[in-house]
């Protein structure tokens, strides 16, 4: 096969975004250049490397068999430049990804703790929802994720080779409201009076569920403000703007004015916090790193 390290990069960038559109925009290409590189690819290979899906594009199982070699490669090359220009690392980098409340409620108790038993490690975070840091575990694009899910835990994903997931905690799906006005005072609201309040969601994609909003609530939420930083919901909730749903782990981090309730009248809604990986073994660095996190509990 006569593959470039473009094409390479362009594939990596693809399983990642999940469209041909994305991946040009983050790699700086016309979208028409990445389809080229996409179809030079697949004449290489000889065989069918992108299904086209109407919620965009995944990697066939030829595609992730390619892909697992690019990671390979594309890190070999990232190390020969690194030999050539005599630059080296002074620290051991990984690479985390965690989902868009994990960042206040996690990250800053796990890198306190790794920054006491390894601070030989440097590691860089990104957010996104569980679906796209998924690809970009895939992609290779980092080395880590924090995820959740919800009951009944099914793989993450359908492709092979499973993730290696570990179990970090579980935790209660809850409802942030105003301190003042209608719910003031309360532990616990029913299912019914949350019908027709104001919500504050994060956006949707036809591959990502909404955000924010009590899952199963019967009828048609009225959402009023969209916005996926949590600090941004949080404090619209303070200032009497809507309510949004947020994991209990929150709690210790809430701006002043925000109340959590319970709610009743329907199924607890447990989420559980997981830690992936590729499978195999591990760098003494994602190890270190993945202990960091499952000790927070």
């Amino acid at each position: 096969m006569d593959i470039s390290s473009t094409g390479l990069r362009v594939l990596r960038q693809i399983a990642e975004s999940g469209s041909f559109t994305a991946a040009a925009t983050r790699l700086g290409y016309t979208q028409s250049a990445v389809s080229r590189q996409a179809a030079s690819l697949e004449r290489s290979a000889g065989t069918a490397l992108f299904e086209r899906r109407p919620d965009g594009v995944r990697l066939t199982p030829a595609g992730l068999t390619l892909l697992r070699h690019a990671r390979t490669i594309l890190d070999c090359l990232t190390a020969a430049e690194r030999d050539l220009t005599g630059t080296v690392p002074r620290t051991e980098l990984v690479r985390l990804g965690l989902f868009l409340s994990a960042g206040a409620a996690i990250l800053p108790l796990s890198l306190t703790r790794l920054a006491a038993t390894d601070p030989q490690i440097t590691v860089t975070t990104t957010e996104g929802t569980t679906p796209s840091l998924i690809r970009a575990l895939r992609a290779g694009s980092i080395d880590l994720a924090v995820l959740t899910s919800r009951p009944p835990h099914r793989p993450l994903d359908g492709e092979s080779p499973r993730l290696h997931v570990e179990t970090v905690m579980d935790t209660e799906l809850v409802v942030a409201v105003p301190s003042t006005g209608e719910f003031a005072g309360r532990t616990a609201v029913h299912v019914e009076e949350l019908v027709d309040v104001p919500w504050i969601a994060a956006p949707a994609s036809n591959a990502e569920p909404l955000l924010g909003v009590w899952p199963g609530l019967p009828g048609r939420p009225d959402i009023v403000h969209c916005a996926r930083d949590w600090l941004t919901k949080l404090q619209l909730v303070a200032g009497g703007f809507g309510v949004t749903t947020v994991p209990s782990r929150l709690s210790p981090v809430l701006p002043p004015g925000v109340s959590l309730l319970h709610v009743e009248g329907a199924p607890p809604e447990i989420r559980r916090v997981l830690v992936a990986r590729l499978p195999g073994r591990p760098t003494p660095a994602i190890t270190a790193v993945t202990r960091a996190v499952t000790s927070i509990t």
